[in-house]
C-alpha cells in the first residue's frame, strides 16, 4: 500500500500553538468577570449531615449563593461518561447529607472572588453524626455498614449489583471444567496479587466553565474527554432537558480517564443553572489527588496450570475490586482485569473469572488508561513468570509456546478471533533488542549492585465492541480545501491530527488541506468520546466512510461540469478528470459551482460502530540496576515492541507509548495511596505522592512491529493504553531476578525490597 499522509511523522496540527505558549486551554479562553465556584468537603469518611448553618457565610462580601443537600434534585445518578444506559450505577446526588468519604461534597459557594469564597467555606458551621467508616474492601461484601443503603439506588444493566450487599457489581464467566484441568496440572501457580489506585496526574486539573447564552441555554465549556455524555450527565443531575444544554471542549491538558468522569462539571452548571451568572471551577492540585477519579484499587487471586513441558492448561482468576463511596466505571473496569489478560494465553483448555467490586468509604475510582486491564495483567504476567521459575523454563520461551497467535479464537475475549497479531514478532524483536539471551536473568556487579532483567506482555481493545460509536463530518470548501468535524477529544494524544491524515489520504491531498474541528455537541456529529482506545480504530474509520462518500459527490458534480457521466470521469486529488481527454475540473471549480444552482451537498456525515475490538498487542521487557543495601532500583533499559496494527503517525504513537511506560513504571515503583484509620488520605500533593520524571525512567526504546487490521481504517488497531500495562509486571520479575524475592503488591519501594522477606512481605 502506497501510503501519502498516513503512516509518515507528520506534526501535530496544535503544536505550534502549543509551545509558543498560545490561549487555547479553558481558562485562557474565558471572561474574568464570572462566579468562582467551590466545594465545603467532608472532613468524615462516613456520617450524616445533622445541620448546615450558612448564614454569616452568605452575608460574607462577595458571596452570590450558598447550595446545600436542601436545594438540590433529590434524584440519583452517575457521573461515569458511558453510553446509556450506563454500567454504573445511579447513586450520586449533587449534594447528599449522607457524606461517604473523606472530601465529598457538602456545599456549594458561589462568589466574585476566589479570597471571598475561601473565606466563606470557613465560615459554614457543619454538625455531624459521624459513623463508623468501611475502609478495608476486603471485608466490605455483605458487611453490616452499608455505604449506600438509600432506597433510591438504582442499577439500569444487570451486572450483578446489590447496594444492600455493598455490591456494585458480580459475576461469573468461563469455559471448560477449570478445576478438572488443574487438577491434571503437573505445576500449579496459586497467588494474590495487590495494586492500589493510583491517579492519573495529568497536568491541567478538573475544571469548567459555565454561562447562559442568547437562548436561556446552558453552555459548558470543560477539560473533558466525553462532551456528549456530559451533557446527559447533567441533563439527569440538573433535572432539565438535553435540549437546554450544549458542551464544548477546548484543548485538554491531559485526561488519562480521568475527564471521563464528571468530576467539576456538575457544580458550576447547577450555579448558572440557578443564578444566570457565568461560573467556573478549577481544582486544586489537592483537590485532583483527594476528590477525583483515580484507578481501581483491586486484589487479584490467580491460579496458573500447566505441564512439565510449558504447556499451560487453565487460568483462574478472582478479582475483588475497590470502587470506593460511589460506582463510577466499577461494573466495567473490573472485566478487562480477566478478558484482556487470560486471551493472551492461546493454548488454555478451560479459564475461570470471577470478580466482585464492592463499596468502601474511601475516594470514588474512576477510568485511568489500562482502565483495568493494568491490574489483571500484572497479576497473571506475575503469575506466568512465577510459573517459569517453577519449571525452570525461559520466561521468554514459556511464553513464545503459550501467547496467542492470528487466527485464533480467543473464548476469553468475548469469543473474538485474533484477526491480526504480531506478538510472536513483538516478543522476539524486543528480546533482541534488550539482549535477553545473554543477560536473563541476572549479573552480580559487584559492591551490592544486581543487573537484571523482567519481561511481560499485553493487550489491550480497540473501543468497545458493539457500543462505542465514532462520526465524522467532513465538508468540501469552495477553494477546495475540507472542514473535518469529529465528536472526540483529543486530550494531547494528537487524533485531531491522526484522523486529519487519513481524511488527507482518502481525499489525496495535504494534511495541511483538512482543517479540524473539536467536539461540540451542538456542531459536532455524536461520538461516545475519547476512550477506551476507541479513536483511532472506531472514529477513524467513519472518518473514512465519510471521504468516500464525499468523493462521490465531488464527481458528481464534476462529472456535470464535464458535460459526462459519473462513470466516465475519475477522482484526482486535485479535481475531476474526463476519461477521454484528460480534461479536468478542478476543486476550486467543483465548489463554485456546489453554489449556485447546485441540489449536491458537498458535505457527509457516517458515523461507526464495530461488532469486533481487535487488540493491540505489546512486549515488553526492562533491564535494572538494584541496589542490595538500599533497595534502591534504577531502570538501565526499557525496550518495548507494540503491535497497533498500521501505525497511522509514527512519531505519536512513539511518544504515546513512552508516556505509557512512564506511568506505567510509576504504578511500579512510586505511586502509593494511603489512608489512616479515618479514611483520611496522606498523600495530598505531589510532595507526597510521586510520580517518576524522565529522569526515574531511564531509556526507553520503542519499536514496532505492525500487523493489519482487515476492520481498521488503513489496517490500524489502537495504541493509547496498552502502553502502560508491561512496566508493572516485567519490573517485578527484574526485582525477583535480582533478589530472589517476589513482590505481589505495588508500588514495589525501597523499603520493601530491603525489608522484604522471600515473598517479599515487609518483615515485622
Amino acid at each position: 500500500m502506497n501510503l501519502k499522509a498516513v503512516s509518515k511523522p507528520i506534526r501535530k496540527k496544535d503544536a505550534m500553538a502549543l509551545i509558543t505558549g498560545q490561549p487555547v486551554f479553558m481558562d485562557d479562553m474565558i471572561p474574568g468577570n464570572c462566579l468562582i465556584v467551590k466545594v465545603l468537603r467532608s472532613p468524615h469518611a462516613n456520617a450524616i449531615i445533622e445541620d448546615i448553618d450558612i448564614d454569616k457565610a452568605l452575608k460574607a462580601p462577595g458571596i452570590e449563593a450558598i447550595y446545600t443537600w436542601k436545594d438540590v434534585p433529590d434524584k440519583r445518578f452517575t457521573m461515569a461518561g458511558q453510553t446509556y444506559p450506563e454500567p454504573s450505577p445511579y447513586d450520586r446526588l449533587i449534594l447528599d447529607r449522607h457524606v461517604r468519604y473523606v472530601g465529598d461534597p457538602v456545599a456549594i459557594v458561589a462568589g466574585d472572588t476566589e479570597k471571598a469564597v475561601e473565606r466563606a467555606l470557613k465560615m459554614i458551621q457543619v454538625r455531624y453524626t459521624v459513623l463508623e467508616p468501611l475502609l478495608d474492601f476486603r471485608t466490605a461484601k455483605d458487611h453490616t455498614i452499608l455505604v449506600h443503603p438509600e432506597e433510591n439506588w438504582q442499577s439500569l444493566c444487570p451486572v450483578g449489583a446489590d447496594n444492600k450487599r455493598n455490591l456494585c457489581a458480580s459475576q461469573v464467566s468461563g469455559h471448560g471444567d477449570v478445576e478438572q484441568v488443574l487438577s491434571q496440572c503437573d505445576v500449579v501457580v496459586d497467588q494474590t496479587y495487590h495494586t492500589k489506585a493510583c491517579q492519573q496526574a495529568m497536568m491541567e486539573t478538573f475544571r469548567t466553565y459555565c454561562s447562559i447564552d442568547q437562548y436561556g441555554r446552558l453552555n459548558i465549556l470543560s477539560s473533558t474527554q466525553i462532551v456528549f455524555h456530559v451533557r446527559r450527565i447533567i441533563s439527569n443531575a440538573l433535572g432539565i432537558p438535553k435540549s437546554r444544554i450544549r458542551v464544548a471542549k477546548p484543548r485538554i491538558g491531559g485526561g488519562f480517564g480521568a475527564k471521563q468522569t464528571v468530576v467539576a462539571e456538575i457544580f458550576p452548571a447547577f450555579v448558572t443553572w440557578k443564578t444566570g451568572k457565568p461560573s467556573k471551577m478549577i481544582f486544586t492540585r489537592e483537590e485532583s489527588q483527594t476528590a477525583s477519579s483515580p484507578r481501581h484499587e483491586m486484589e487479584i487471586h490467580v491460579r496458573v496450570g500447566a505441564m512439565k513441558d510449558g504447556r499451560i492448561r487453565a487460568v483462574d482468576l478472582y478479582t475483588l475490586s475497590n470502587t470506593g463511596a460511589y460506582g463510577e466505571h466499577g461494573p466495567t473496569t473490573v472485566g478487562l482485569s480477566g478478558h484482556k489478560s487470560i486471551p493472551l494465553y492461546g493454548l488454555v483448555e478451560a479459564h475461570r473469572f470471577a470478580y466482585d467490586v464492592v463499596y468502601s468509604n474511601v475516594m470514588s475510582a474512576g477510568a485511568y488508561r489500562g482502565y483495568g486491564a493494568t491490574q489483571g495483567i500484572f497479576a497473571l504476567e506475575s503469575a506466568v513468570n512465577e510459573l517459569a521459575a517453577k519449571l525452570s523454563i525461559d520466561p521468554v520461551k514459556l511464553r513464545m509456546m503459550n501467547m496467542v497467535r492470528e487466527g485464533q479464537a480467543m473464548p476469553a475475549y468475548y469469543g473474538e478471533t485474533a484477526t491480526s497479531c504480531a506478538l510472536n514478532r513483538c516478543m522476539d524483536r524486543a528480546r533482541k533488542m534488550i539482549g535477553w539471551d545473554e543477560k536473563y536473568p541476572c549479573r552480580d556487579l559487584g559492591n551490592g549492585k544486581v543487573r537484571s532483567v523482567g519481561v511481560a506482555m499485553a493487550m489491550q481493545g480497540s473501543g468497545i465492541s458493539g457500543v462505542d460509536v465514532g462520526s465524522a463530518t467532513i465538508k468540501m470548501n469552495e477553494e477546495g480545501y475540507y472542514t473535518l468535524s469529529i465528536g472526540a477529544a483529543d486530550m494531547g494524544t494528537g487524533c485531531d491530527t491522526i484522523l486529519a491524515q487519513m481524511a488527507a489520504e482518502c481525499m489525496e491531498c495535504s494534511v495541511d488541506n483538512i482543517a479540524v474541528l473539536g467536539a461540540d455537541t451542538d456542531s459536532s456529529p455524536y461520538d461516545s468520546g475519547s476512550y477506551a482506545s476507541s479513536t483511532t480504530y472506531v472514529t477513524g474509520k467513519a472518518v473514512e466512510k465519510a471521504c468516500r462518500k464525499l468523493k462521490d459527490q465531488i464527481v458528481a458534480i464534476g462529472a456535470e461540469l464535464l458535460n459526462a457521466a459519473p462513470e466516465e470521469v475519475q477522482f484526482e486529488g486535485g479535481g475531476v478528470r474526463r476519461l477521454s481527454d484528460g480534461k479536468l475540473a478542478s476543486l476550486q471549480e467543483i465548489g463554485t459551482k456546489s453554489m449556485c444552482g447546485n441540489n449536491q451537498p458537498l458535505t457527509v456525515t457516517e458515523s461507526n460502530s464495530s461488532p469486533a475490538s481487535p487488540p493491540p498487542f505489546m512486549a515488553g521487557m526492562v533491564e535494572i540496576e538494584l541496589d542490595k543495601e538500599t533497595g534502591h532500583v534504577e531502570i538501565v533499559d526499557y525496550a518495548a515492541v507494540v503491535d497497533c496494527g498500521t501505525v497511522v503517525n509514527p512519531n505519536l504513537a512513539r511518544v504515546q507509548t513512552e508516556g505509557g511506560l512512564a506511568q506505567g513504571i510509576g504504578m511500579a515503583l512510586y505511586e502509593n495511596v494511603q489512608y489512616n484509620e479515618r479514611g483520611r488520605l496522606y498523600e495530598n500533593s505531589l510532595m507526597q505522592y510521586k510520580i517518576p520524571t524522565r529522569l526515574d525512567v531511564g531509556k526507553l526504546r520503542v519499536e514496532f512491529e505492525s500487523s493489519y487490521e482487515p476492520t481498521g481504517p488503513f489496517g490500524a488497531k489502537s495504541i493509547g493504553e496498552i502502553v502502560i500495562n508491561t512496566p508493572a509486571p516485567a519490573l517485578a520479575h527484574a526485582i525477583y531476578n535480582a533478589t530472589g524475592k517476589w513482590f505481589r503488591e505495588l508500588p514495589i519501594t525501597p523499603e520493601k525490597i530491603v525489608m522484604g522477606d522471600k515473598d517479599g512481605k515487609i518483615l515485622s
